[in-house]
């Protein structure tokens, strides 16, 4: 043989897991890097159709990776920011976002490749600012992709003389055979961006026509569906819908382009440099590259142009293909943002995780609100109603902690870890509100009915003064929590001395009640201290989630500051 075929295959294949590896490194540094800018862009430009195509598209050619771009989408839907008919467009524009990758690796870079691996170690190994290490990773992710590409181009070398090679790359003018290869290689691989990019380092090399390589561009959005179903496996409805829009957009355009193979490449002739002083061979060389590049984008771009007006049909078909299941978890306890398929770019996640914890929040106040312990007979609280509240709660605070255990730490920037942990805080806090009220709060309902007891308009109007105080404390320190506001969190812990003496001063009062003639003083004076026990615990949790917003600002390297004179232990 005129080569030595294991060191040809050690290199080619060593080329392909350097070339997969660098997207890989490339496509995760991008995404730490622009996460929650990509968020704000998808959840501010996606205002109908068409916006949501140009959002995805751009978003696509930033992170280099269509599947993260689907699945903010998807998030977004799940949030209710979003319809999934405009996913539809978001997800059509990140196939077209896609074909940067082809169109960057279509120029003759490879001889560069080196130097960007340098330059982004340096990079990395030099700064400390995360962004910028991040960014090192990136241009080091990109010239391994080069790297890769070099090390293929030189393995395959040798078989430009290789008849029984030739003969088989021959076959793939078949489109129908071409296809089939390019979909099965890319469902093995899980990216149809190195699929074609080995298609274009065959086209540099001459082994392949242009009709051949759109054949195999065609394959590679077909097996990227393979990777699309993969990876709704497990997933909410949503997720599998958006994965039924993606596949049935890829197979349709297939399967709609497939009879026009030919007047595509002469399109793509038309539009493309041509070297019209070479020939054989050589003008293959030059030429095909740069035309399969503008194929696969041509494509997608036709693609999206015809189907974005088929929209609702595409989503009525993934309502009927994916059906809603039932819930197993209560309405209440149900998480409205935690998607497992934010895991996979932890910065998003962690603000999924904010986002619950704002769901949360309002469970726990809509419980403080509905205990009316102002109130102070009870007779309009449901003792049970607290427990079922507090159970939700409960149920869904472990949602949170499970999902949040399942972010992946060490893909988290420094700020990001402080982010969780402050997060996972006011979980904890939010508990101890809920416990509160359905435990302690439960109980003193159940007392104060058996002993038949009522209060007095004076006591329960002082009474509902704390209770409004310490209600608008949790509300404010939850939207403090949500915006990220300093000011508001101040005014929560501010207020802590007003409120701690009102509440001595109401307990004071109401002892000097003791010596009233009333039999039942006693048991009065009991209950009603208890109450004001609650109102104070209560507003201790509200301040220690307040201190972590002010925390995160003013002691970024800590967390809240516990104050042990806060509050009265309950038992």
């Amino acid at each position: 043989m005129p080569f030595d075929l294991p060191v040809m295959i050690m290199t080619l294949l060593g080329g392909l897991a350097l070339f997969l590896y660098g997207m890989e490194q490339m496509s995760g540094a991008l995404k730490a890097i622009a996460g929650d800018g990509l968020r704000k862009l998808l959840g501010s430009l996606t205002k109908n159709r068409f916006y949501g195509v140009v959002t995805g598209a751009f978003a696509t050619a930033v992170v280099q990776s269509s599947s993260v771009t689907t699945v903010l989408a998807v998030g977004f839907i799940s949030a209710g920011l979003l319809s999934l008919t405009q996913s539809v467009g978001i997800i059509m524009g990140a196939n077209v976002g896609t074909t940067i990758t082809a169109q960057i690796v279509a120029f003759k870079v490879t001889e560069y490749a080196l130097g960007l691996v340098a330059a982004g170690f340096a990079t990395l190994f030099i700064s400390k600012k995360e962004k910028l290490r991040q960014a090192g990773i990136a241009i080091m992710g990109l010239g391994l992709i080069f790297f890769g590409m070099g090390l293929m181009s030189q393995a395959t070398n040798p078989l430009r003389d290789y008849q029984p090679f030739i003969d088989m790359m021959a076959r793939m003018d078949n489109p129908f055979l071409g296809i089939l290869v390019a979909a099965a290689f890319t469902a093995l691989i899980q990216s149809s961006s190195a699929t074609t990019g080995v298609v274009i380092v065959l086209a540099l090399e001459g082994f392949i026509s242009l009709e051949a390589g759109i054949a195999l561009a065609f394959g590679a959005n077909l097996g990227t569906c393979v990777t699309a179903a993969l990876a709704a496996l497990g997933k909410p409805e949503e997720a599998k819908r958006a994965a039924v829009v993606h596949i049935a957009f890829n197979l349709i355009g297939v399967v709609l382009w497939i009879g026009f193979i030919d007047h595509l490449a002469d399109w793509v002739r038309a539009i493309s440099p041509n070297h019209s002083d070479l020939d054989g061979k050589e003008r293959l060389v030059r030429e095909v590259p740069r035309q399969i590049a503008n194929a696969h984008t041509l494509f997608n771009v036709a693609n999206t142009f015809i189907f974005i007006w088929f929209t609702p049909l595409f989503v009525k078909l993934s309502r009927l293909i994916i059906r809603d299941k039932p819930k197993s978890l209560p309405a209440e306890a149900q998480p409205r943002f935690l998607d497992p398929i934010f895991q996979e770019t932890p910065a998003i996640a962690v603000d999924r995780v904010r986002m619950e914890v704002g769901h949360l929040g309002e469970l726990v106040l809509s419980m403080l609100q509905n205990s009316k312990s102002e109130n102070i007979n009870l007779k309009q609280v449901s003792a049970s109603r607290l427990v079922k509240s507090a159970h939700d709660a409960e149920l869904l605070s472990a949602e949170i902690l499970s999902y949040s255990r399942k972010i992946s730490y060490a893909s988290l920037s420094e700020e990001s870890h402080r982010e969780l942990e402050h997060l996972l805080d006011v979980t904890n806090q939010l508990r101890g509100v809920s416990d509160t009220i359905a435990n302690n709060l439960g109980t003193l309902v159940k007392e104060w009915r058996a002993a038949q007891l009522d209060a007095s308009d004076d006591t329960r109007s002082k009474i509902q003064s704390i209770h409004l105080q310490v209600t608008r404390a949790l509300r404010d320190a939850l939207t403090a929590v949500q915006e990220r506001d300093y000011e508001t969190a101040n005014r929560v812990i501010r207020i802590k001395h007003a409120l701690y003496t009102e509440i001595d001063e109401l307990g004071t009062y109401l002892g000097s009640r003791l010596r009233s003639h009333d039999p039942n003083r006693v048991e009065i004076y009991r209950l009603e201290s208890r109450v004001l026990e609650i109102e104070r615990r209560i507003y201790y949790f509200a301040k220690r989630i307040a201190k972590t917003v002010v925390a995160e600002k003013e002691s970024p390297l800590k967390g809240s500051i516990a104050d042990p004179d806060d509050g009265i232990p309950l038992s």
